[in-house]
């Protein structure tokens, strides 16, 4: 069951609760983690003691508390907010903007795409048109969510000769960060992409990733992707940001893309 924690008018306790159970721990095993009695713990959950900031932050460094939701449990026990959620245009976030950007290009000439936790995107550089060459312009419209832009029927799906297998491998991922989140707009998400067209396969059982496989015009394109996120972030906007690159699966592919052979 997924709850929409952010918007819901919890205690602290119910909020910690919701993410201790979210990742399957008991008061006990989350007591012995924080180093803290089970007692206290148990007090807290049930508001019979209101947490300190310190106390909150420790709890949710042992849960993985998402630095958002962070925030939400300290104001909900009635503390500021500890984690800033800064936009890019910031002068505070110029060396995030601008590290953003030479991933981006350094990666040239092949795709690479920032997105949000909701998998929207931020920014792209160049090489991406090379993925959604094709796509409905309604798809391509601001805000762009890239999962949607590649298994919509209107979007990438019709040129991945692998379709079910990358269904699969983009449907489990979610699925996992929806289990890990507990983030509705995610698990709507999920719900959306489950219902298009195109079926799920697993991956063939020697491959050691999913790749994806493209028809283009200079034939069909095989990339394998990564995904790279901000170590140690202490700001929320920071921590939510991945950046998702394609490397070329063969080396014609790399040929391609280097311009080297277009046939």
């Amino acid at each position: 069951m997924t709850i929409d924690i952010a918007h819901t008018a919890a205690s602290p306790g119910e909020l910690i609760r919701h993410w201790r159970t979210l990742r399957h721990l008991t008061q006990q095993e989350l007591a012995v983690e924080c180093r803290i009695s089970a007692r206290h713990l148990s007090f807290v959950e049930t508001g019979r003691s209101r947490p300190s900031a310190d106390m909150v932050i420790l709890i949710c460094e042992h849960l993985d508390v998402p630095l958002r939701h962070r925030n939400d449990i300290l104001m909900a026990a009635g503390h500021a907010p500890a984690y800033g959620e800064s936009s890019l245009e910031q002068p505070s976030m110029r060396s995030v903007s601008a590290a953003l950007i030479q991933i981006l290009d350094g990666h040239m000439p092949f795709p690479a795409v920032v997105v949000d936790r909701h998998w929207t995107m931020v920014d792209a550089n160049a090489a991406v048109d090379l993925l959604t060459a094709g796509c409905s312009a309604a798809l391509l419209e601001p805000p762009v969510n890239v999962l949607r832009l590649s298994l919509h029927p209107e979007g990438m799906a019709p040129r991945i000769r692998n379709l079910p297998q990358w269904r699969g491998h983009v449907l489990a991922r979610l699925e996992h960060q929806c289990r890990a989140t507990g983030d509705p707009e995610l698990a709507r998400l999920r719900e959306e992409l489950r219902g298009l067209p195109g079926g799920t396969a697993p991956g063939a059982p020697n491959s050691l990733v999913v790749p994806l496989r493209l028809a283009t015009g200079a034939g069909e394109l095989s990339f394998l992707s990564t995904t790279t996120v901000f170590g140690t972030p202490m700001d929320v906007t920071v921590a939510e940001l991945a950046i998702e690159s394609f490397f070329p699966a063969d080396e014609r592919t790399a040929r391609v893309l280097r311009g080297e052979d277009a046939e």
